[in-house]
């Protein structure tokens, strides 16, 4: 009798271990993967001049692949199974295969260039190298240059609009935000805005630039149809991040000196709102629907999520130390936090809003990208 109830007990043990292993299984993948498919996050980390490779169904890191010095700017070609990013130091773009996990090019484009960005169609990149004053088109397919423009004076980046038509460039020596042909790299306008333009967020309808500015705590609204300074917007401090809402009715930025969030009515060109989240809020991404905006708070070491609709903050989540970029998954069910002085990567599960583990990654983690494969 005492043996059958012991076996009775271990099946039920074994049946909630089971169980049990199955909810953290779920837990960890997220819901949208099939076995054919791999998910991986790529860190680029400045201090060492590497890009750590996650594996975002076994929770560790796999790889870590040298680069070159400063790597910054990672992004995920939309089309193509490529990760770019480019080499500050080297004055280099730089293409991961994702199947292999190898450097396939090195692709000279001037000196000192920060990010990269795509066409629509992931068929070209464009850089612009902020020592060089030039703006560079490069095939993703072959790795060549396919043109090349002279900026302004210590261009920040190069950012295309939603319809590809465009690339908009801002100088932040000239203070001047141009506009060029995709397709040509010919130069179609040079517009004033406020002192030492940085970061810019386009409209989805390509009608609309938004420019942040260091020097002048601005934010220059553009209208690139007539090609013409709309407003400076003025704000309570020093821009530090740009999150345009998807239907482009809202833009987010983040102002790290006033512990807050200046909300922009982009359809009025005006600053409509004000929150104070943490200590210093500086970088964020958000849902594919905007109903929650994730701020990484850099002095308070976690990441304060905002339902939009109701302004209303949810409790904060710790992250690592000093953490910065971050981005979702594509189904949206893992967030991911660089962290800059504990040097990991916080993931975190957005349905529950916790910390599901921290990845130790390389030496002081700056840039973010995911691909799905």
């Amino acid at each position: 009798m005492l043996h059958r109830l012991n076996l009775r007990l271990l099946l039920v043990a074994l049946l909630i271990l089971v169980s049990a292993t199955v909810e953290i299984a779920r837990e960890y993948r997220p819901s949208f993967l099939r076995p054919d498919l791999r998910l991986y996050a790529y860190v680029g980390n400045s201090g060492d001049g590497t890009v750590s490779v996650v594996d975002l169904i076994r929770m560790a890191k796999i790889a870590t692949i040298p680069v070159g010095g400063s790597p910054s700017g990672l992004r995920a070609n939309p089309v193509l199974k490529q990760v770019w990013g480019v080499s500050t130091e080297g004055g280099y773009a730089f293409v991961i295969d994702a199947p292999t996990g190898r450097v396939t090019a090195r692709i000279p484009v001037g000196m000192s260039p920060f990010a990269v960005d795509f066409s629509p169609a992931g068929n070209r990149a464009y850089v612009a190298a902020s020592g060089a004053s030039t703006l560079v088109a490069i095939d993703c397919r072959s790795g060549q240059l396919v043109g090349r423009a002279r900026t302004g004076r210590r261009p920040w980046l190069a950012r295309v609009t939603p319809d590809g038509k465009q690339i908009v460039v801002p100088n932040r020596e000239d203070s001047t935000l141009q506009i060029f042909d995709a397709s040509t790299l010919a130069l179609l306008a040079t517009i004033g805005v406020a002192s030492h333009p940085e970061q810019v967020a386009i409209v989805p309808d390509s009608s609309e630039a938004f420019v942040s500015a260091a020097g002048a705590n601005e934010i220059s609204a553009v209208d690139l149809r007539r090609s013409v300074l709309v407003a400076n917007l003025r704000l309570s401090g020093t821009p530090s991040s740009l999150l345009m809402k998807p239907d482009g009715g809202e833009l987010y930025v983040n102002v790290p000196s006033s512990h807050g969030l200046e909300i922009v009515d982009t359809w009025r060109a005006e600053i409509s709102e004000s929150m104070v989240l943490g200590s210093s809020p500086t970088d964020g991404t958000m849902l594919g629907n905007a109903a929650l905006v994730y701020v990484s708070d850099s002095s308070n070491d976690s990441v304060i999520p905002i339902e939009m609709a109701t302004r209303h903050l949810l409790p904060p989540i710790m992250t690592g130390r000093n953490p910065g970029p971050s981005a979702l998954d594509p189904s949206g069910d893992l967030l991911l936090v660089a962290n800059e002085d504990s040097a990991d990567l916080a993931v975190i599960r957005v349905r529950t809003q916790n910390l599901i583990t921290m990845i130790p990654v390389g030496l002081r983690p700056r840039s973010l990208a995911i691909q799905l494969f």
